[in-house]
């Protein structure tokens, strides 16, 4: 019974914390020559998974820390094409990037309610109020 308690809630608030790190890392190198700004695919991941697997996101540098305890297959991160190129070859635009950063974070805190609220409709039910 409560083992898809939260629905797609539960993959959405992991799927978002990881973007997160993704969107930071652009963020982080928009002055590097060369770098290429990437993005996580949402509809491509959230389609595959399904209730029984896990979260797909993968570990792209040693030092990565690994989610779920370690064993994530691998969310492909996707390149972004720019809308107006720069000369050294970064494809990181900050508005861009900043406006993405602040729909995930919507998001995530559109997921968080609707967790919180099936927790309280679950107190509720089992208070017998």
């Amino acid at each position: 019974m409560f083992n898809n308690i939260f629905g797609i809630h539960e993959k959405a608030l992991l799927l978002y914390g990881g973007r997160v790190g993704v969107l930071a890392n652009n963020l982080a190198n928009a002055d590097t020559p060369g770098f290429k700004a990437r993005d996580i695919d949402f509809r491509a991941v959230l389609a595959h998974s399904n209730s029984s697997a896990a979260l797909p996101l993968a570990l792209t540098e040693p030092g990565h820390i690994a989610l779920n305890g370690g064993g994530a297959a691998s969310a492909e991160l996707k390149y972004r094409n720019p809308y107006q190129a720069s000369l050294d070859g970064n494809t990181v635009e900050m508005p861009v990037e900043q406006a993405a950063f602040a729909e995930n974070n919507v998001r995530y805190q559109a997921s968080l309610e609707f967790i919180n609220d099936d927790i309280a409709d679950l107190r509720l039910a089992i208070m017998g109020q």
